[in-house]
């Protein structure tokens, strides 16, 4: 295999999970009988662009599909999050009902209804059936694509080039990234404005968050490298921003290579933290696998000790990344009865791999389970407010990365 920016062969892996199903392919019950598709999860880092990328093996068609169960608008933090961005962004670079906004990935309408709500002209660019009809419900135009250079020139061609191109957490999941940032150059208007959001690879391997990787997510990035694969199209990163979402995150902010905006001094400040954190050293990488084992040792330790103690443990948030944790540590329902999540869209259905099954959160008043094992904890402080009953009969909260620990109480 070679590295999907620069071509350079990949020698080096970086994590190995073995095989595990797509996160994102939840199963209804007539589907328990049927065979699973388990594919190998694998990432290999690039030594020349620093690149690091899954093994090639899934298809984005076969992952993104119609069915598709993620829907952003679920997480009232996420819709915040959106919120504020609009905000600042409508001040920072003066969009009105002249400017024309395009967001790639633009999943159920979370963010651009703030745009149509301000009258800013907008559309979003979705090739998921379920989340496209719901941004439709709301009043935003959604052209059902993925996104490539080929869509951005149709896009051109027609006059319908952004003043401002967002792409939140879409970056990591095309396969094609030198293609999809081709895109963005041919999509953006003289002196417009790109952000792209995305999970950090540096934050990633302080806090050991190797649940955040699956076969959606295609690359894992530091800013050295994204400024790269920017250059490689015609393109600068003239600013950057750190995020606490996904467990740390950047927003890039792009321009076209010859526009006369200045580099802030975020950039090489964030260029400066990788470099000391030996983002471009092999060894960094080479040493994270230990890491990933141990996690799995003790979540596994803790499940086997509550099921011999006769105690019950429930777990909240059916996501991918819990769906890699799980699935990598082999656990199925006889540890874990059930899991709850707040989406309607997974209540029901099955886990994919461990089939554990998904159930609404009132389930817990019922079941009064002794533990609350909280998979997203990037949303940690949401989950415990949504579902703090527990405390009424003792029930207490823990969280498996970046280390297994308890959530003491609150004080009374």
């Amino acid at each position: 295999m070679n590295c999907r920016h620069c071509g350079s062969p990949l020698h080096h892996s970086f994590l190995d999970l073995g095989f595990a199903p797509p996160s994102n392919a939840y199963l209804a019950a007539a589907d328990l009988h049927a065979p699973e598709v388990w594919l190998p999860l694998k990432l290999y880092v690039c030594e020349h662009c620093w690149l690091v990328q899954t093994e090639d093996y899934a298809r984005a068609d076969e992952l993104f599909r119609n069915d598709y169960a993620y829907f952003s608008s679920t997480s009232s933090t996420w819709l915040e999050h959106a919120r504020r961005y609009v905000e600042a962004m409508r001040n920072r670079l003066a969009l009105d009902a002249e400017s024309f906004v395009v967001e790639i990935a633009s999943n159920d309408g979370y963010l651009l209804k703030n745009f149509v709500a301000a009258g800013i002209p907008c559309l979003g660019v979705e090739p998921t059936d379920g989340t496209a009809s719901a941004a439709e419900a709301l009043g935003i135009p959604v052209l059902r694509a993925f996104f490539g250079d080929a869509l951005a020139q149709r896009l051109a061609g027609e006059g319908r080039q952004a003043d401002l191109l967002i792409g939140n957490n879409v970056y990591a999941h095309v396969p094609d990234i030198n293609d999809f940032t081709a895109g963005l150059r041919t999509l953006l208007k003289p002196g417009g404005t790109i952000t792209l959001e995305f999970p950090h690879l540096l934050r990633l391997i302080e806090q050991t968050q190797f649940d955040t990787v699956y076969h959606e997510h295609y690359s894992y990035l530091s800013l050295h490298t994204v400024r790269l694969i920017f250059a490689k199209a015609g393109l600068r990163v003239w600013d950057v921003e750190t995020l606490p979402t996904h467990g740390g995150s950047l927003r890039v902010f792009g321009c076209h290579a010859d526009d006369p905006r200045a580099d802030t001094p975020a950039v090489s400040a964030i260029l400066a933290e990788e470099r000391d954190a030996g983002l471009r050293e092999l060894a960094t990488y080479q040493r994270f696998q230990s890491r990933v084992e141990r996690i799995k040792h003790d979540l596994l330790a803790f499940l086997i000790e509550q099921k011999r103690a006769g105690r019950k443990v429930a777990a909240y948030g059916a996501a991918a990344k819990g769906n890699t944790l799980l699935n990598y540590a082999g656990v199925r329902p006889d540890l874990l009865p059930f899991v709850c999540d707040a989406a309607p869209s997974k209540q029901g259905k099955y886990l994919p791999g461990s089939h554990i099954p998904i159930r609404a959160p009132e389930v817990l008043r019922t079941e009064r389970p002794d533990w609350l094992l909280v998979l997203p904890w990037n949303i940690l402080d949401e989950v415990v407010r949504q579902n703090a009953i527990i405390r009424e009969w003792g029930g207490r909260f823990v969280v498996p990365v970046p280390q297994l620990r308890v959530l003491e109480a609150p004080p009374a």
